[in-house]
């Protein structure tokens, strides 16, 4: 374990240094949800984390983690979305500045909400060469350091406490499914699996219209998202440098489903756990109910990670 970014030690040095502060979610059951799945779902509801998603662990694990000299300089990173909420409010609670760089283009209440949590927002062209370009203007401006959404070695440690939660609530899981993106969740999940839990599998599970991580495990390569078109907005970005060797060496399948399957998924949570999630959570529901996922041979008790709760309720798919 010791060639990737973080190590089951890191992770364990995360889940100490967050308690406290993050929140433990809780683990929820439906039985109208393990019927239509044919198996037993076990939801970790990081939709009742901070910001309402999983990336506070991280994010907060970062922040932590600055010396006092670093700290005081402030950080900086570019997010449209959870990240940046969850960076503003880490660093809120260190009592230092946090410079979010936002797409022109990010929805209003998010905005509102990085700035509710204190962060200083910086716009630029809805890119990622111009979020980058920013950023680094940024770092130089300020002397911030910049946190990655989830290409860095805190954030992977950070989200994979989520596993060790979920593993102490729930034992003997057979598998975990988790929606992919930048990959720092299943990265994080799939590290602690292999240390302490590898007869459980690991599975991701992608939207159709933004599948590169599904099309790097299938090629052994790493390939980049080539405009993404998918509801789940949070699931938009390409894996990065650090976190896909965890993924191509720790994730079985990734199973992608079709805007219609999460927008289904994400109904049926809503009515039938009356548990608000977003698209991106609905993305690892959507994929329990696919045939291919039901296909798999012993597999009957799953860890599902609702990833996060925060939808534009002016914009719902139906």
């Amino acid at each position: 374990m010791s060639q990737y970014a973080a190590t089951i030690e890191d992770i364990r040095d995360a889940a100490n240094r967050i308690r406290g502060v993050a929140h433990r979610t809780p683990v929820m059951t439906n039985k109208a949800l393990d019927t239509a799945s044919g198996k037993s779902l076990f939801l970790k509801c990081e939709n009742l984390q901070k910001v309402g998603a999983f990336k506070f662990r991280g994010a907060l694990n970062a922040v932590s983690r600055l010396t006092d000299e670093h700290a005081d300089r402030g950080v900086v990173t570019h997010s449209s979305g959870n990240h940046a909420q969850a960076l503003a409010l880490a660093a809120r609670s260190r009592g230092i500045p946090a410079y979010i760089v936002m797409p022109i283009s990010a929805p209003e209440i998010k905005r509102r909400a990085v700035e509710g949590y204190g962060g200083k927002i910086f716009e630029c062209e809805a890119n990622l060469h111009a979020r980058e370009e920013t950023a680094k203007r940024v770092v130089k401006e300020t002397g911030g350091t910049f946190i990655h959404p989830y290409d860095h070695p805190d954030i992977i440690a950070g989200q994979g406490t989520t596993a060790l939660e979920l593993m102490e609530q729930t034992p003997d899981l057979d598998a975990i499914i988790a929606p992919i993106g930048g990959g720092g969740l299943v990265s994080g999940i799939s590290i602690a699996l292999a240390a302490l839990q590898p007869k459980t599998r690991m599975f991701a599970a992608e939207p159709a219209g933004a599948d590169d991580a599904a099309r790097s495990l299938a090629s052994g390569h790493l390939t980049k998202q080539n405009s993404p078109d998918t509801i789940a907005d949070g699931l938009l970005t390409s894996l990065g440098d650090l976190t896909w060797p965890i993924v191509r060496d720790h994730v079985e399948h990734i199973i992608t489903v079709s805007e219609k399957q999460i927008t289904e998924a994400m109904r049926l949570v809503w009515e039938r756990t009356k548990l608000i999630i977003e698209p991106s959570s609905a993305v690892a529901v959507a994929a329990t109910l696919d045939d291919t996922f039901k296909a798999l041979k012993n597999i009957k008790r799953v860890g599902v990670i609702i990833s996060g709760g925060n939808v534009n309720l002016d914009q719902l798919p139906w």
